[in-house]
């Protein structure tokens, strides 16, 4: 199963179609906003307003073998912690193996930025070549879940 955190996700129609193409089923999860698909693999879960209240949701469902797209790195932690493989919209993969470095990273840049709030955020665009790089990244994914072995 793919597990999407919809509401700010770039690659929501990338996702599909390698969902699609690989016959997974994909839950996008948000809090509004987000017109249902038309596609029986998809399912889109509103759940209500509030911080993290989508992320939660996911994270109490997403399991081994499943895929989360986020780019919320505590979430991608928590699921990485139950077993479940997470794809930034970037095309990052992130694993058992890295998420320790990239929560310790993102740690440190949150208390930069609180002990000098007129430091400027990373302010990278997303491009067609990260695009590109999560549909690669997740197909290649997707084809391990759905062939396991």
């Amino acid at each position: 199963r793919i597990y999407v955190e919809a509401d700010a996700c770039p690659v929501k129609t990338e996702a599909e179609q390698v969902a699609s193409r690989h016959q997974l089923p994909m839950v996008l999860v948000c809090n509004g906003g987000l017109r249902p698909s038309s596609n029986p693999l998809v399912e889109t879960i509103y759940v209500e307003a509030g911080l993290d209240v989508a992320d939660r949701w996911i994270s109490e469902r997403a399991t081994t073998g499943d895929l989360v797209i986020t780019a919320d790195i505590p979430l991608a932690a928590d699921c990485v912690a139950a077993g479940a493989v997470v794809i930034k919209p970037d095309g990052e993969v992130l694993t058992e193996r890295n998420i320790g470095t990239v929560l310790a990273s993102r740690n440190l840049m949150t208390e930069l930025r609180s002990a000098d709030p007129m430091r400027p955020g990373s302010g990278k665009a997303f491009s067609k070549a990260d695009r590109a790089r999560f549909t690669n990244a997740l197909d290649r994914l997707a084809r391990q879940i759905a062939r396991p072995g």
